[in-house]
């Protein structure tokens, strides 16, 4: 008899099947449960549990983006949360940065090059256009109208016995302004023959400068203290519109977190230039923001953000890209070396930054400006920062001849002639052509170039008079040849007005002299 003949094997059969049936059931939902409910618990824990960064930074109105409350919250959506901490000691910044005390720095392109933190560049923030500016005290010595004018206000105070002073937030766009726009670039001037005095915060140079018990002749500040030496009739000779590209703000992360957190990274970023894109078309919500970050007044704060220039995702990435950085890390650490703070300029300036994590914010903004472009091509445009762009000033020749003089570029070198002759020999355009890069630094809007030809009393007058006035012609034609934008007018001048640091009877007061005026 067969089992299916059988009815109690049949029963016994069909029972185990069915016990085997419902315990593999019961497993599997066991299981699958168990994969469910760790599932939920880890969606949960993601979302309680955020990754803390700790960025260290100042009190730069630059920042306040990193410090605002809306950013805080926009950064907890992504599963973040930051802790920013002001750390206004550059190397202590860095020192905790290394050892892990804190995961990104928001810091100046100079002080990046010159602490040399163990990370790498991730985000650009802003450039200055004109919220540093180097002041002259005009209210105290009112001849003092110039760079130039420094030379003889230090020899008749030390007559006196007495030494001028130059003041400063040590360790700050200030220093940094200083060391490029006047003590590496212009021609007599040393800080050597000054008092240095350096502070902690601008608000505290801008103080000095007012003391009339003070010998302070030169002051570097920022805003909102520019407008208020300004409207108070100080001289602000030069300031960072003057050299746009001088200081750049930037996002350093620690090569730890690159290494640990690259994604978190990327989140952070995007956050951020969202946040950024927002105030290009809402321009007034950044202005309330720097206002209460620094408890500024309006006026105060439209002045701070007209002096600084943001970056976007789009014009960020492009300097990452196109080797604009690049070029700007040479530039500033070649000023650094000239000024004995930095040993030598870095080999390969893109081991000092990374594109990677700035891409996705970037992809992000490329969809946003492709939903706008066809409704708004005036925010596409500023989305694609292809904004105004400055151009050659149309001041015409006789106005720079007489312009304000800012001061008289240093020349490496010997602008040097053939024989009797206005034709440059190889070594006078090599000098030139490390001039021009000089000149190129500065705004050619706000800032134009006087070429002065000065002769000396030795030969003959007329011959005199006729070959400085060829080799002046040469000097400006050749500098227009290098590619800058700037006007340029050659002005000779005879012996009557030779080089001041010079004796006119000096065979040396025969140079080409390099003017920068104020045009804007």
């Amino acid at each position: 008899m067969s089992k299916s003949d059988n009815p109690v094997a049949w029963f016994l059969g069909v029972g185990i099947t069915f016990g085997l049936l419902a315990w593999v059931t019961f497993a599997l939902t066991e299981q699958l449960s168990s994969k469910l409910i760790k599932g939920v618990e880890n969606q949960i824990e993601n979302k309680s549990e955020k990754v803390l960064f700790t960025i260290l930074g100042d009190t730069f109105s630059g920042y306040s983006t990193f410090r605002s409350a809306a950013f805080q919250t926009a950064v907890e959506q992504v599963g973040l949360s930051l802790r920013y901490e002001d750390e206004f000691d550059q190397a202590k910044r860095t020192q905790r940065l290394n050892k892990g005390e804190a995961d990104l720095l928001v810091t100046t392109l100079d002080q990046f090059l010159k602490q040399k933190p163990e990370g790498k560049i991730v985000g650009l923030i802003d450039r200055t256009v004109g919220a540093d500016a180097v002041v002259l005290n005009t209210k105290k010595y009112p001849n003092l109208k110039s760079l130039m004018d420094l030379t003889p206000l230090v020899l008749q105070v030390q007559e006196k016995g007495q030494q001028l002073g130059i003041t400063f937030a040590g360790e700050t766009p200030s220093e940094y302004l200083l060391e490029l726009i006047v003590s590496s670039k212009f021609e007599a001037f040393k800080l050597s023959n000054f008092q240095i005095t350096k502070v902690q915060d601008a608000s505290d140079a801008w103080k000095l400068l007012q003391d009339p018990n003070q010998n302070i002749a030169v002051a570097v500040i920022w805003e909102p203290f520019v407008t208020q030496a300004r409207q108070k009739g100080y001289k602000v000779i030069l300031s960072s519109k003057d050299a746009p590209q001088a200081i750049v703000d930037v996002v350093v992360a620690s090569n730890r977190l690159i290494e640990s957190q690259p994604e978190k990274i990327s989140e952070l970023l995007g956050v951020y230039y969202r946040h950024i894109d927002v105030s290009v078309r809402t321009p007034n919500q950044l202005q309330a923001q720097i206002a209460a970050d620094g408890k500024l007044s309006a006026s105060d704060a439209a002045a701070v953000l007209q002096g600084i220039e943001f970056f976007t995702s789009v014009e960020a990435q492009k300097w990452f890209v196109d080797g604009t950085l690049d070029k700007r890390i040479r530039s500033t650490a070649a000023v650094l070396t000239l000024t004995g703070k930095l040993n030598q300029v870095p080999q390969n300036p893109k081991d000092l930054y990374t594109s990677e994590f700035i891409a996705k914010a970037t992809t992000n903004k490329q969809k946003l400006i492709d939903l706008v472009r066809a409704d708004n091509l005036e925010l596409t445009q500023k989305l694609e920062s292809k904004t105004e762009k400055t151009f050659a000033s149309t001041v015409d020749a006789d106005k720079i001849k007489t312009a304000p003089g800012i001061g008289n570029l240093q020349v490496q070198g010997e602008i040097k002639f053939a024989t009797n002759s206005s034709e440059l020999t190889d070594e006078g355009k090599q000098t030139l052509n490390k001039l021009a890069e000089r000149i190129a630094e500065f705004n050619e809007k706000t800032v134009a170039v006087r070429v002065i030809g000065h002769t000396s009393k030795f030969g003959d007058v007329n011959i005199d008079q006729t070959i400085s006035e060829q080799r002046v012609q040469a000097v400006a034609n050749y500098l227009r040849s290098r590619g800058l934008k700037h006007k340029i007018v050659a002005v000779r001048e005879g012996s009557s007005k030779a080089l001041p640091s010079v004796a006119a009877k000096d065979e040396r007061n025969q140079p080409t002299a390099i003017h920068l005026v104020r045009v804007n």
